[in-house]
């Protein structure tokens, strides 16, 4: 390009120029010397931006280009650099320039920037020496990641989507063990070590506050005493009673109300209310940061159709794929994506062309079939009902009357139906929905949120189940008590055992699909020639429908921990064996999934069912430390009327200039100020996420005009060398 019209002007005037004559046309400069780079359609769309905008001035002299003088042109690499900053250092990676010419900027910025003091060049070298540490330590914290190696040979072989969930198994792993490191520093540790007086420690029990009160019972468990049988060891262990009641497993063994380490006093039963909220509060911090790093890249790979076909086409391939079978799995993963794409567009204009009655018809259907799975849902929901209310009955009353296989058959009755329940209820909205007339897309994502709602919807009704029975009250005793006193002396502990069983049962299922059902279907498909046993092959690894397991037992551990603190530890150790369990299926009796599944995607799906799992935890704990009435014969809250009562207690017993200030807080004075402002920090990030949004969409029109140059120049190039 040409210079005409700048003249001898000096440095700033020059460079101002040169980045008009780059970036945006400007009236008071000539046009380009090869006329025909005025057709490009970039160059078009910034003279009519131009036009419509005008004042853009300070946008072009606001850009951080570096423009190369023309060929033939010595070139002052110093000029318009500023040197005399030593903030230009780090933009020398973004000049066009090749190699030795920005070493010679180096070289020219480094004699012009002013030589330090000593106390400069000690924190420069202090900064440096920091940097390399944290670096170094990060390196070293990345070889000790659990299970590093096991997934990235599973992404290696299967591709990024796979990878995401054992990622996110480990992701659980670790959040439960720290879980466990809470309860048990917090609560556990304290009573065992005061029990029996390490640390010169000693304790008070819990006195019997008011003794009038007919709920005020001795808490005992019978049949732990004399000759014990081998059966009733093993029933007790699965169940989570027997000699596991009185455990520290469970709330009922935590009798302790204070515990004495020499000058110091700790409150037993500020600390179990207190962890059990940070461990709650931990798992929504740290599932929230993750899901917003996932959001970001959800956003970041929304595309309308023709990217998305451009995108599969040209940058489809999964790179860190190395086995045969399963790169022939991601030419089959890219072809059904294709297929679904072009389904989708087939149903967008099916959708168009629809007529009144065809809505009608189709909108007809789909309010009947959804008051089908209504339906279906409200009988899953009964059966959970009365299998609860039928084993809570017959375990309170003729526990000494029943067999060993009828008395764990009457303890799991729940668990059993729940897991029905998930298995039956999933497989009938699978086959509804190919009736529904939905895109290939919107059919799993409806699938997968009712299969979401149902797992985590039954765990609610046996809860509410529970809490029925509980609550249940046929005199004024219990009513004084506030919760059925006889048939549950310690509520908390039996709720602590369903979720206990919940647990237990949920792994010995995942156990029993992998070895009774994948690992003989797999020897079936290799050495039977059956086409009925070849139509079926082997079980498919499908990522959504082990995601949904494994949530839900996490939910389990989230709504268990508070009536029993060792069951993260518990959590922990099961999903430490789900993931060898899962990682042999997938190598040698499973295959992966057919539908493809993207890591950025998978991964913000995965944490926020996740996120509803946690939500459905908060609420049961919320109602049953705030509105039931705690247990008067076992558990740290004997004397209280509910467990959030030790709050305010506490705070009795503070300064009364600190009690000012913490029931300031908790008053309406604060809190309306301070929703207002967290109102207008919050429209504040909306109102710069909206601006951000404007500048992206900006970006993706500049990578579209460069695209339409690139194809612009290709064809005047064609019909150039047709000519000559």
């Amino acid at each position: 390009m040409s210079r005409g019209g700048t003249g001898p002007g000096s440095r700033e005037s020059l460079s101002s120029s040169e980045d008009s004559e780059v970036f945006l046309p400007d009236a008071n400069h000539t046009s380009p010397s090869v006329a025909f780079l005025q057709e490009l359609p970039s160059y078009q769309s910034s003279l009519r931006w131009r036009t419509a905008a005008g004042g853009t001035q300070d946008r072009q002299q606001n850009n951080h280009g570096f423009v190369r003088p023309p060929a033939g042109e010595p070139r002052n690499l110093a000029e318009g650099t500023g040197v005399e900053r030593e903030s230009v250092l780090p933009s020398l990676r973004e000049c066009a320039l090749s190699i030795p010419e920005k070493r010679k900027l180096r070289d020219i910025q480094k004699a012009n920037i002013k030589p330090l003091s000593r106390w400069d060049q000690w924190k420069q070298t202090r900064n440096k020496s920091w940097k390399k540490f944290l670096n170094e330590i990060k390196e070293l914290s990345s070889y000790l990641q659990l299970w590093r190696h096991d997934i990235r040979d599973i992404e290696g072989k299967f591709g990024t989507g796979i990878q995401s969930y054992f990622s996110f198994l480990r992701f659980l792993v670790l959040l439960n063990f720290i879980i466990f490191i809470l309860m048990f520093s917090f609560i556990t540790l304290p009573s065992i070590i005061s029990k029996y007086g390490v640390l010169n420690s000693s304790y008070v029990n819990i006195s019997q506050g008011n003794k009038d009160l007919p709920c005020r019972i001795v808490y005992t468990i019978s049949g732990t005493k004399g000759l014990v049988y081998l059966y009733t060891y093993i029933k007790d262990l699965l169940s989570g009673t027997g000699f596991l009641e009185m455990t520290s497993l469970f709330y009922g063994y935590y009798t302790i109300d204070t515990v004495e380490f020499s000058v110091i006093k700790y409150n037993v039963p500020l600390a179990y209310l207190l962890t059990t909220l940070v461990y709650l509060s931990l798992s929504l911090i740290w599932i929230v940061k993750r899901s917003v790093e996932g959001f970001k890249q959800s956003l970041i790979h929304e595309e309308d159709q023709f990217q998305s076909y451009c995108n599969k086409i040209f940058a489809g391939w999964d790179f860190c794929i190395t086995d045969l079978n399963a790169s022939r799995l991601k030419h089959s993963s890219l072809q059904y994506e294709l297929k679904t794409d072009l389904e989708e567009e087939r149903q967008r204009q099916k959708k168009a062309e629809r007529t009144t009655e065809e809505k009608l018809r189709i909108y007809s259907l789909r309010i009947f079939l959804n008051i089908i799975v209504l339906a279906v849902l409200s009988g899953c929901f009964y059966a959970i009902y009365i299998a609860t209310v039928f084993s809570q009955e017959n375990i309170s009353h003729d526990s000494n009357k029943i067999t060993i296989e009828g008395s764990l058959l009457v303890q799991y009755l729940p668990s059993i139906v729940i897991t029905l329940a998930n298995f039956i209820a999933p497989l009938f909205f699978s086959m509804i929905i190919k009736f529904e007339d939905y895109s290939p897309a919107f059919e799993i994502r409806l699938t997968l949120m009712r299969c979401v709602f149902v797992r985590l919807a039954n765990i609610g009704v046996l809860l509410f189940s529970l809490g029925n029975q509980i609550l249940s009250c046929a005199d004024e005793d219990c009513k004084s008590c506030g919760y059925n006193y006889m048939l549950y002396p310690c509520w908390e502990s039996r709720v602590g055992q369903e979720m206990y069983k919940l647990m237990i049962f949920d792994f010995i299922i995942i156990l029993a699909m992998a070895v009774f059902i994948d690992f003989p279907r797999k020897l079936l498909v290799t050495y039977c020639s059956c086409k009925a046993v070849q139509w079926c092959g082997l079980q498919e690894f499908g990522i959504p429908d082990n995601v949904l397991e494994i949530v839900y037992g996490q939910t389990i551990c989230w709504i268990g921990a508070f009536y029993s603190p060792l069951l993260p530890a518990i959590a922990t150790i099961k999903y430490f064996i789900v993931f060898y369990i899962k990682k042999i299926s997938l190598m040698h009796t499973c295959r992966p999934s057919t539908r493809p599944v993207r890591a950025s995607s998978s991964n913000f799906f995965f944490l926020v069912v996740l996120l509803i799992g946690l939500i459905l935890g908060f609420i049961p704990l919320g109602l049953s430390i705030a509105q039931i009435g705690s247990s008067k014969a076992c558990g740290p809250f004997i004397n209280f009327k509910t467990s959030w009562d030790v709050v305010p207690h506490t705070i009795q017993g503070f300064p009364v200039a600190l009690r000012k200030v913490l029931n300031g807080i908790a008053s309406e004075a604060f809190a309306v100020p301070f929703f207002i402002v967290i109102c207008l920090i919050m429209f504040y990030f909306i109102a710069l996420a909206g601006a951000h949004k404007r500048v992206v969409d900006q970006l993706r029109e500049q990578l579209v005009m460069e695209s339409r140059d690139k194809l612009f120049l290709i064809r005047k190039l064609t019909e150039a060398q047709q000519h000559s």
